[in-house]
């Protein structure tokens, strides 16, 4: 009666653990570009209300993403609009913004970008640390946005966190420009490289005064 009893209670047990495993959902495998995002704290951009930051010391932007409101502050002069309405006045400014805002979030802009293709990862040599590192391309389309056909290769550590890049203009073979990610800091989850330097340590672009607002 006692083996019974055991024999009973072990198969009442398997059955259990098989509705359980059931009755978990099976986590779908992240892109590459999801893993990138992601690991720059992707998860935590649906609370930022604002951001603000400086370019080079010239450009200062505040930015309301959720209803794409930006303000620029340049020279004592202040200009704002929405990215939503558009008119040619606008589009030296709103070029400006998107310049800037890649560099300071570019591992988002794998997700919002539309038009682009990324490459399969690859392992290669970095163009300016020389250490062997993860590989993407970064393609945009040939139609619309302010770079049309252009090429970025992004070189990114086994933690998919980003530490140089290389743009091509058109798509050409030989990058224009390959800069470092460098300074990582956390600005309420969002994690921003605030230094990009030429192989030669030289300062490219500088990003200053983050500060990322959440709900």
């Amino acid at each position: 009666m006692k083996n019974f009893i055991y024999l009973f209670c072990y198969i009442a047990l398997i059955i259990s653990c098989k509705e359980q495993k059931k009755s978990i959902p099976e986590v779908e495998a992240l892109s590459i570009e999801e893993k990138i995002a992601t690991a720059h704290g992707y998860e935590n951009w649906k609370n930022v209300s604002k951001v603000y930051f400086t370019f080079n010391d010239k450009r200062n932007w505040i930015w309301q993403p959720k209803t794409n409101h930006i303000t620029l502050i340049k020279d004592n002069d202040t200009i704002s609009y929405n990215r939503n309405k558009i008119d040619s006045t606008l589009t030296k400014t709103d070029r400006a913004f998107i310049n800037d805002k890649f560099w300071l979030l570019i591992p988002f802009q794998l997700i919002w970008d539309k038009g682009i293709s990324i490459s399969t990862p690859s392992k290669t040599i970095a163009p300016i640390s020389k250490a062997e590192i993860n590989k993407i391309t970064l393609t945009y389309s040939n139609e619309g946005g302010y770079t049309p056909g252009d090429a970025y290769d992004l070189y990114y550590n086994d933690e998919f966190i980003i530490k140089e890049w290389g743009f091509r203009r058109g798509n050409s073979a030989e990058a224009r420009l390959i800069n470092t990610f460098e300074n990582l800091r956390d600005f309420n989850g969002i994690k921003i490289a605030l230094d990009h330097k030429n192989d030669k340590g030289d300062e490219l672009v500088k990003l200053s005064n983050v500060n990322i607002i959440l709900e």
